[in-house]
């Protein structure tokens, strides 16, 4: 078991403090990220707390998951590792660029 959780379902008015405080009562919290929106600056719903050691990313599991934060019920797993994924597609070159066809 990691000690590192996924959060998912957070509202929008969830905080890294508030996120922080909540877990706290599991145990020792080491971080506590909510994902944040580049364009918007506003929440995705979802973030990751570290715990201090497994037992207690366990015990928040247990106390947290589908209970719920700031009015909204939050699903807590274990966060699974980042998967490597293809690069993105550039928007630049190539494509249908008119031009004259005569």
């Amino acid at each position: 078991m990691a000690s590192k959780l996924y959060i998912g379902g957070l509202s929008y008015s969830t905080t890294n403090e508030s996120l922080r405080d909540a877990f706290a009562q599991a145990g020792t919290v080491t971080s506590a990220t909510v994902i944040m929106d580049k364009m918007t600056g506003r929440s995705r719903g979802f973030g990751f707390v570290e715990m201090g050691s497994d037992g207690e990313a366990q015990a928040a599991i247990q106390m947290w998951d589908g209970k719920e934060l700031d009015g909204r019920r939050i699903k807590v797993n274990e966060a699974r590792p980042m998967e490597d994924r293809p690069p993105r597609r550039s928007n630049s070159g190539g494509g249908n660029g008119g031009g004259n066809w005569n």
